[in-house]
C-alpha cells in the first residue's frame, strides 16, 4: 500500500480582477493576475479500503460531498470509469486558509485532491487532464494546479502562467465578516445598472514595480466597490494596510479578504501593527510558481 501524501495547497490573492458584463450563462467574463502566497492548508490523502472519506476539524468547514475535496475525488473516480462512488481513500483536511475570503482555499483544495488522489488511485492523468476536470469544480481549480503568477481569463479558469513577480511580504486581513462570490457579482450588476456617484467609490489604486521590464502592476478589483459599499470595513482595511507602509493593498477575489504588498522587512512589523479584535491578520508572502508545485507534489 502507498503510504500516505502530505500536500500543502497555498492561497491565492487577486493582483488584478477585471470583470465584464454579465453573460447569458450567468457567469462573468474576467481577466485576472493572481498570485499565490504561502498561507496554505494541508491535505493527508491515504489509501483506505472502503467507501471514500473526509475528515476535518476546522469548524464550518463540512465533511461531506458538499466539500470541493470530496467533489474532486467523485469527478476524478467518474473519469477513471470505476463505477459507483469514489472509494479507497481517505483524506484528513487540516484548514489555515480563512473561508468566504477570496483566498481560494476550497479551489485550492480541491486541485491538491486531485493530484494527491491522482497518485493514490495511480491513475495517472497528465496535469493538462487534471486542470480540465478542476474547471468543473470551479473557476479558480485551473490556477492552483500551476501556482506562481498567472493569468486567468474566460471565468478565470482558462489560465496562462507568466513570469513570476518579485518577492514581497504579504500581510492578510480577513474581518468578521464573509462575502459570497454569488453576492459580491450580485452587487456589482446592481451598481452598474445604476451607478453611484464617483465620492461614493472607496480608495486609490495601486501601481507596484513587481521586476517585470514592461513596468509596474495597477492593483484592481471590480468588486471592490460594491462588496465596501455594503462593508465599509473593506476600506478601512486597505487604508490601515497603507498607513502602515504597504506598497499597495487592495480586495481579493469576491472578498472579504484584504492584502497589502509590502517589502518583506517591513510586512512583519506592520502586521504587528495591524491589529483590531474583528480582525484576523496573517503574516505571508509571496510564492513562485516552482515553490508552489512542490508543496502540491507536482
Amino acid at each position: 500500500m502507498r503510504p500516505a501524501l502530505v500536500l500543502r495547497p497555498s492561497a491565492k490573492i487577486n493582483l488584478t480582477l477585471r470583470v465584464g458584463p454579465s453573460r447569458s450563462d450567468g457567469y462573468h467574463d474576467v481577466r485576472t493576475l493572481l498570485q499565490s502566497v504561502a498561507l496554505s492548508d494541508t491535505l493527508t490523502i491515504s489509501a483506505r479500503k472502503g467507501a471514500f472519506g473526509l475528515s476535518t476539524r476546522a469548524p464550518g468547514v463540512p465533511a461531506d460531498h458538499t466539500n470541493l475535496v470530496w467533489q474532486a475525488a467523485e469527478r476524478l473516480w467518474a473519469e477513471l470509469g470505476r463505477g459507483g462512488t469514489a472509494r479507497d481513500a481517505h483524506v484528513r483536511l487540516e484548514k489555515q486558509i480563512p473561508t468566504a475570503a477570496g483566498l481560494g482555499g476550497g479551489s485550492a483544495d480541491a486541485a491538491a485532491a486531485l493530484v494527491g488522489l491522482n497518485a493514490i488511485w495511480e491513475a495517472r492523468k497528465s496535469r493538462r487532464e487534471l486542470v480540465r476536470i478542476g474547471a468543473t469544480l470551479g473557476a479558480d481549480v485551473p490556477f492552483f494546479l500551476f501556482g506562481g503568477t498567472a493569468l486567468g481569463v474566460d471565468r478565470g479558469d482558462e489560465v496562462y502562467p507568466v513570469d513570476d513577480i518579485g518577492r514581497f511580504g504579504i500581510v492578510l486581513i480577513k474581518p468578521s465578516f464573509g462575502v459570497s462570490a454569488g453576492d459580491a457579482y450580485r452587487w456589482l450588476d446592481e451598481d452598474r445598472a445604476t451607478p453611484r456617484p464617483p465620492a461614493a467609490e472607496p480608495g486609490r489604486r495601486f501601481d507596484i514595480d513587481v521586476g517585470w521590464p514592461n513596468g509596474p502592476v495597477t492593483l484592481a478589483n471590480d468588486l471592490e466597490a460594491p462588496v465596501a459599499h455594503r462593508h465599509p470595513g473593506i476600506t478601512e482595511m486597505i487604508a490601515a494596510c497603507v498607513r502602515e507602509g504597504a506598497l499597495g493593498a487592495a480586495m481579493t477575489g469576491s472578498g472579504s479578504a484584504v492584502f497589502g504588498v509590502f517589502p518583506e522587512a517591513v510586512a512583519r512589523r506592520a502586521a504587528q501593527r495591524i491589529q483590531r479584535p474583528d480582525w484576523l491578520v496573517i503574516l505571508t508572502r509571496t510564492l513562485g510558481r516552482r515553490e508552489a508545485a512542490r508543496r502540491l507534489g507536482l
